[in-house]
């Protein structure tokens, strides 16, 4: 085990844990229910996200063992048969406005075993939730070639025109009828809202007018590929041409190698609307030259070019000097799309370097650091208040919208509140505007504490604000608590004193700080002021209306001060 986590680690991956299905159950839902579940070993491994190719166990141990320099790189091969007897997929124009892209292949005389047919389905699931983005980028539908006739063609049509039976049901059912029968599904239910308010659903026939699949949604039973599948016909529709042609490399370069000719993949020919033809899978190679001192210069390291090459050859990447060693060229294999630019040749030389065999050195450039004016009048500001006998709290930047709206008696169209589109909880659904909500919340989680409650908080409330280039802007609070038997409110003045003794702001109209009566809706009337200070109004202080302090489930009258303290930066 000690071994393997080195293995990775020097591959730039984690092993992140070992456990097993038994472990994993007993840990979520107690010793119980874990009864009766696998002791089987299992590896939890942690994939960079660009890393498509390590998805598999094939990928994986690919990887490794070219790594390990064991095998060399397979090179992949497209076989194009001979003309009018390969498989072709037409595309009409209908589709244009649901998935207009489509690209397909054919994996011939294939063994399956158990484990290899599950990996194959894991992996699709696994490309299905990363590059291809819950469906909305690509869709991929693998079946059985031996079950169907070509050609292909690919067509959206009313849903109430479209019936065939789904994966693994017993009876036809309409589009529309599927739809309603997954909703409660809860791996399917998820991918429904693609296509469902289209006027048209994405669906493949063959030439008999079976249906192969409802991309997004779901294959159809009758081309469903087993343990005994021998001819795979693999099809990935989408909005994202690019991202559909990464799919099907992949997929057909992992699983290539149990085929009867190892890592050869039977071409298809996609038909455009236009008339137009294309052969898939692309499995384009390409060449890549980079100097060897940009490599060491960017790693901080000086290796002969010869190494170089063998380095990058250990990471998938076939390379050799040219140019008498000025140069180094690399061969992209097509499994590698996550290799765009330079810098991506020079990060994986650096990780079959060892980024722990790289020296330590101190930086040509000096920077001196220095704190952020707003921070450090924070930090200053945070001593005095504990030292003035209120205790620091630290309460969340997210809340509901009852918090800074309907338990402080605004409207939240007049909080200005920044929005989150789609919250988990509801206790996270908008950016606070004010720090008076968390302490009350602080508070009431504290109401075994004996008496007085002293807090406060400085931190950043976040607005709406049109003229930024992020359409939000934060301010710097400062918010202070008093709860007691009586409101307190000579306390809660007394600490505005202190702190703008601290500032250094006189108490006068002309360049120092005053305060005048006003009302607010979180206030207790009459009970209430408004601060202003370097001509602007900066915040309130008050004692809080009775309605205020039950709705946070609070008992005692408590008196509250909340200022903006940028302006005294």
């Amino acid at each position: 085990d000690e071994e393997f986590n080195e293995l990775c680690f020097e591959f730039g991956l984690e092993l992140d844990e070992i456990t097993s299905e038994k472990d994993i159950i007993s840990k979520e839902k107690g010793e119980e229910k874990a009864k009766g579940a696998s002791d089987t070993v299992l590896y939890k491994i942690d994939v960079p996200a660009n890393r498509y190719d390590l998805l598999c166990l094939e990928g994986l141990v690919r990887g490794l063992q070219v790594f390990k320099e064991r095998i060399n790189l397979p090179s992949y091969e497209k076989i194009i048969p001979p003309e009018g007897e390969g498989q072709r997929l037409i595309i009409t124009g209908e589709t244009v406005h649901v998935r207009p892209h489509a690209v397909a292949a054919v994996l011939r005389n294939i063994t399956f075993t158990k484990e290899r047919y599950d990996s194959f389905i894991d992996l699709q699931e696994k490309l299905h939730q990363n590059i291809c983005r819950r469906r909305a980028l690509v869709a991929i539908g693998t079946h059985d070639l031996d079950t169907i006739s070509g050609p292909f063609t690919f067509t959206a049509k009313p849903p109430s025109e479209i019936k065939f039976k789904p994966l693994n049901q017993s009876q036809e059912y309409t589009a529309s009828q599927i739809m309603d029968l997954y909703r409660t599904d809860s791996h399917l239910r998820h991918y429904l809202h693609l296509i469902e308010n289209k006027p048209l659903y994405p669906v493949i026939y063959d030439s008999n007018g079976v249906v192969l699949s409802m991309p997004p949604i779901i294959n159809g039973d009758h081309t469903k590929i087993s343990v005994k599948t021998r001819n795979v016909f693999i099809e990935c529709t989408g909005t994202d041409i690019t991202k559909a042609k990464i799919v099907l490399d992949i997929i057909v370069t992992m699983f290539s190698e149990y085929c009867e000719k190892p890592f050869s993949v039977e071409a298809a020919e996609v038909v455009y609307p236009n008339g137009k033809t294309h052969i898939y899978p692309e499995l384009a190679y390409r060449k890549e030259k980079v100097k060897p001192e940009l490599i060491n210069k960017k790693i901080g390291i000086s290796e002969t070019p010869s190494s170089l090459a063998k380095l990058l050859t250990r990471m998938c990447l076939k390379s050799h000097v040219i140019g008498n060693g000025n140069n180094i060229e690399i061969e992209i294999p097509p499994t590698r799309a996550d290799i765009i630019h330079a810098c991506d040749i020079v990060e994986d030389a650096a990780i079959a370097y060892g980024y722990n065999n790289i020296q330590m050195t101190i930086p040509k450039t000096y920077t001196i650091a220095n704190q952020l004016p707003l921070n450090k009048l924070t930090e200053l500001l945070r001593v005095d208040l504990a030292a003035a006998g209120f205790t620091e709290a630290l309460t969340f930047a997210l809340c509901s919208q009852e918090d800074i709206a309907d338990k402080l008696g605004m409207d939240i169209s007049a909080t200005k509140a920044v929005r989150i589109a789609n919250p988990k909880t509801a206790e996270f659904q908008v950016a606070r505007t004010t720090l008076l909500p968390g302490l009350l919340k602080t508070i009431a989680a504290n109401r075994k504490m004996p008496l007085p409650l002293k807090l406060f908080e400085i931190s950043d409330v976040v607005v709406k604000d049109p003229n930024t280039d992020v359409g939000a802007r934060n301010y710097r609070h400062f918010c202070a608590v008093y709860y007691n038997k009586s409101p307190g409110f000579e306390i809660i003045h007394g600490l505005l004193d202190r702190v703008m003794q601290l500032l250094e702001v006189p108490p006068s109209e002309e360049n120092g700080y005053t305060i005048k009566a006003t009302e607010g809706s979180a206030f207790f009337p009459g009970r209430c002021a408004e601060i202003f200070a370097k001509g602007q109004s900066i915040g309130k202080l008050g004692v809080l209306h009775p309605d205020v302090i039950t709705k946070f489930e609070l008992t005692m009258p408590c008196s509250a001060l909340e200022i903006n303290i940028e302006p005294f930066v």
